[in-house]
């Protein structure tokens, strides 16, 4: 079991899928089944385009600090600029909506690198924010406009236009901070995995000391097979209420300070077995597993002192893919 365990846990911090699936035993939350009306959040099923959006969007800064930039063709905000940004298609992967989105609207050719940081708005709605090198192409040019946008600009001062929407401007900044600040330690490239879900799933990565030994543990679902705890996501809720509701259920009403850090590892469907996907989000608790009571089927689980050591390398400030909740 110890080593199965290790083996999770190092594959999530090297932002691998987890093999053989883990994903039999999901636990659904109780509030959420006790509100749902005949089935409802069991029955809800994701389906692209239709019960859940996924969009990409790409941050791109050159070497002399400026940000590719489109100026939009749509009738509802016709010339106003943006990021390269779009929908996902059916049975698309991440990486590739990103490169069509890029290579539509400036005509550009996009080498993603890895996320800088993924956004959800209720449990229906996620924004997927990549960066990368651009490796080829030509700059589109306005006699080039077409239906996807009018032309593309790097530009060193955003304030200097008038954009679709401000909500554009975390994204940016974020992407300021990995890419220019090289004064401070960022997470390692974090490319989002192919895997087949059905569900929209979050799984946590939870972390605390035990004060006899000052050794790091991890939290385990204490059923048949061992594995980290994963929960369905409400659709008709903010990811934080589920997050918040599924810690309860582990560790009762009063759970004790714990921290959110970001996301560990990034699984999509890509239409494969469904258009679902698995967010695994590292979790911290500040004082010592003796002082955090657990109250269901779960236990601690001592890491190796090697994957103890990688796993709180993952802690500090920055070093896991931020997961911004819109509200």
């Amino acid at each position: 079991m110890s080593d199965f365990i290790e083996n999770q846990v190092q594959s999530l911090l090297a932002g691998q899928a987890l093999e053989p699936d883990d994903t039999h035993n999901v636990h659904v939350l109780a509030d959420d089944t006790a509100g749902a009306k005949s089935g409802q959040l069991t029955s809800y099923i994701p389906v692209c385009l239709k019960t859940v959006t996924y969009i990409v969007a790409a941050v791109v800064i050159n070497d002399q600090g400026e940000m590719l930039m489109i100026q939009e063709a749509k009738a509802s905000c016709n010339g106003k600029w943006y990021l390269p940004a779009g929908r996902v298609e059916k049975n698309e992967d991440l990486l590739s909506a990103v490169k069509r989105e890029v290579l539509e609207e400036t005509g550009l050719v996009l080498a993603p690198t890895t996320l800088i940081l993924v956004e959800c708005a209720n449990g229906t709605w996620f924004r997927f924010v990549f960066t990368g090198d651009i490796v080829g192409g030509t700059l589109k040019t306005p006699d080039q406009a077409n239906e996807e946008s009018l032309q593309a600009c790097w530009v060193r001062n955003i304030n200097d236009l008038p954009l679709r929407s401000n909500d554009i401007i975390y994204l940016l900044e974020r992407g300021k901070s990995y890419v220019l600040n090289k004064t401070v330690s960022q997470h390692p490239h974090l490319m989002p995995v192919i895997k087949p879900h059905s569900k929209l799933l979050l799984r946590l990565t939870v972390t605390s000391k035990k004060r006899a030994t000052n050794r790091l543990h991890v939290l385990l679902s204490d059923t048949e097979q061992y594995e980290l705890p994963i929960c369905e996501i409400n659709p008709n809720r903010s990811l934080l209420s589920t997050l918040h509701s599924f810690m309860t259920e582990i560790f009762g009403n009063d759970v004790a300070q714990h921290k959110p850090h970001g996301l560990l590892s990034v699984e999509f469907s890509s239409g494969q077995g469904g258009d679902g996907l698995c967010l695994t989000l590292l979790v911290s608790f500040k004082l010592p597993l003796e002082d955090v009571p657990i109250i269901g089927k779960y236990i601690w689980h001592e890491l190796s002192e090697n994957v103890a050591g990688t796993l709180e390398a993952r802690l500090p400030r920055n070093m896991t893919v931020p997961l911004k909740v819109v509200r």
